[in-house]
């Protein structure tokens, strides 16, 4: 991972051991790192190569029930995944931090020190064992570096549970011992931020338990949903967090995701990247390029979740199905505008500011995009952007305070006020109490399982605060909706053929649809055809009522989720490896 504080030439080295059975070779004696205070700094430095980079985040939702991209992920193509193509199952991380936790004890380092800097290694095997988990479910528990002939090297998987209750015994640890209480660039792991992490961890285990009844931990959910909670209550409560409201509701919640700098009142960590040092991401050319990426949009089923700014469900409007795209954003939830682009979203190119409507030769669905992206077309050819990247928001903690409580039974009005309540203030909207009815529309397209008003509402807010953070794939693991996935991409109502829209209102026409193409074609119009067919073959993309309707993108590709995917299988080649790692279920 870029990290702008990670331009350090560490004391020793560690060959990339990608297995179980390979040993590090230092370079020089361990003596050198571990009799000073700046010799732990130094190595701990090495473990952020664990936190997500910016790619992960950027990218992490394209799979997800709410995106359409140019093409079907291959883990939920029929026959196209396997444990041949699995990926994840590496190691050599987790052997730096062990090497360091077990060789932390030179008497010459004061014990208040070493404990600080053995919580930095502990709160980073949390955070890669949560992914493991995650990814794999039972994972060999490693507590210790591994010699070639060590008689455990090649022993089998350890328990969910063994392994979570490590995980929380160390983010424990971390709690209690690491003494950094703020760091100014937001680039470092501190207290605050292991409060964090521990209350996400928690909410996932909770929530995983209690949706997963085949793993027979639900009598386990909710003490894992009171840590959580309690987890996010010490963030609230003991540190000067909040939500940024800076340039108002139009504008606060783009500048969290744009900015050259970390807006720490809000962001707790962060990747930075910086154009002095020439450390750059690729959001841009990610979320612009027709060819590069996965030209991932929303589909409208969740557009239509983001609330009307009095607070009421869009879709409690009876004309809302038929609404163009132009009517179906106004007077919307303001983090609408600043996710997607809407009327009055402009680009500068060339110096010269010009309004810039979802573009058809990067959308399928009319939903395009902008959250990530710096308004300049400068960036959006390679990897260019300098924005940080946020990797655990305030506005998260919120949110999983909330969804642990309301999963509880326990929410009050107050926690809403502190928390839902607060979040939809800064989106610009006058009302946001806690609800007593529950939204059908939520009900029936999405979790028609779930009959809380409260927390219904809490997953709509979760889906709308966090878009494109990389969250959603594995909310809905945890909370057993993967089927989710299986949704109809569908984009714009489009009311008729060969009738150009003027998407942004700026009086130009942008977009119109066909069957046939007309014989005199309005200049600077994109024309799409949703003819049946398209060079021979069916196409992709149609409309559903055939003239006219919303459009449907790639549903002549079938995506199919079956409950082995809540996780993934362990790779082939390391069970040839080891055969007593077993595999997981239906793989």
């Amino acid at each position: 991972m870029k990290r702008i504080f990670i331009v350090f030439i560490i004391a020793f080295s560690f060959s990339a051991c990608e297995k179980l059975d390979q040993a590090p070779r230092s370079t020089v004696g361990k003596e050198a790192v571990f009799e000073s205070e700046n010799g732990l700094a130094l190595y701990s430095n090495s473990f952020y190569d664990i936190l997500p980079t910016a790619s992960d985040i950027l990218r992490g939702d394209a799979m997800s029930d709410y995106i359409a991209r140019k093409e079907v992920p291959d883990f939920i193509r029929p026959g196209a995944y396997g444990p041949r193509q699995s990926t994840g199952w590496n190691w050599s991380e987790l052997r730096n931090i062990n090497y360091f936790i077990e060789n932390n004890n030179n008497s010459s380092v004061p014990e208040e020190t070493r404990n600080h800097y053995m919580g930095i290694a502990r709160f980073f095997r949390a955070w890669f064992y949560f992914d493991k988990v995650k990814r794999f479910g039972d994972v060999p528990w490693i507590g210790k570096t591994f010699d070639v002939n060590d008689p455990e090297l090649f022993n089998g998987r350890d328990s969910r549970e063994l392994v979570m209750d490590s995980v929380l015994r160390d983010l424990d640890f971390a709690i209690k011992h690491i003494q950094t209480t703020n760091d100014g660039t937001r680039s470092m792991i501190t207290l605050p931020v292991a409060y964090a992490f521990k209350s996400r961890v928690c909410l996932f285990e909770g929530t995983f338990r209690k949706y997963h009844a085949s793993y027979n931990l639900a009598s386990t959910a909710d003490e894992w949903l009171t840590r959580s909670a309690d987890a996010a209550k010490a963030v609230m409560q003991d540190f000067s967090f909040s939500l940024h409201t800076g340039g108002g509701s139009s504008q606060a919640y783009r500048q969290l995701f744009t900015s050259k700098s970390p807006i720490t009142n809000e962001v707790l960590l962060a990747n930075i990247y910086d154009d002095e040092l020439a450390l750059y991401h690729d959001a841009n050319w990610y979320w612009t390029s027709a060819t590069y990426g996965d030209r991932a949009n929303f589909t409208r089923s969740f557009i239509n979740t983001y609330l009307n700014l009095d607070g009421t469900p869009f879709t409690s409007n009876p004309q809302y199905e038929t609404m163009v795209f132009s009517e179906e954003v106004k007077n919307r939830d303001a983090r609408l505008s600043q996710t997607i682009r809407t009327k009055g979203y402009t680009r500068i190119n060339g110096g010269n500011v010009v309004a810039s409507p979802p573009e058809f030769s990067y959308t399928y669905t009319g939903y395009q995009p902008i959250k990530w992206t710096l308004d300049d077309t400068f960036y959006d050819s390679g990897s260019r952007n300098d924005n940080i990247i946020p990797v655990i928001r305030y506005a998260e903690v919120l949110l999983n305070y909330a969804e642990a409580k309301a999963e509880l039974g326990t929410l009050t009005d107050l926690d809403w006020a502190q928390t839902i309540g607060a979040l939809r203030q800064r989106a610009g909207m006058t009302n946001s109490t806690m609800p007593a009815a529950a939204d059908p529309y939520l009900q029936r397209e999405f979790f028609p399982e779930i009959s809380k008003p409260a927390l219904l509402e809490v997953r709509r807010e979760r889906g709308i605060e966090l878009a494109l953070e990389g969250f959603r794939f594995y909310d809905l693991v945890r909370w057993n909706k993967g089927k989710l996935l299986e949704k109809a991409w569908n984009g714009m109502y489009v009311p008729g053929l060969n009738i150009p829209l003027d998407l942004n209102e700026d009086g130009v026409l942008d977009v119109a649809f066909y069957k046939s193409m007309p014989g005199t074609p309005v200049a600077g119009v994109t024309y799409i055809n949703v003819s049946d067919n398209a060079n021979g073959r069916p196409n992709p993309l149609v409309l559903s009522q055939g003239d006219k309707g919303e459009i449907i993108w790639l549903n002549t590709i079938p995506r199919i989720w079956e409950d082995k995917f809540y996780l993934y299988p362990i790779p082939e080649s390391e069970r040839l490896i080891n055969p007593a790692l077993g595999q997981n279920p239906g793989w």
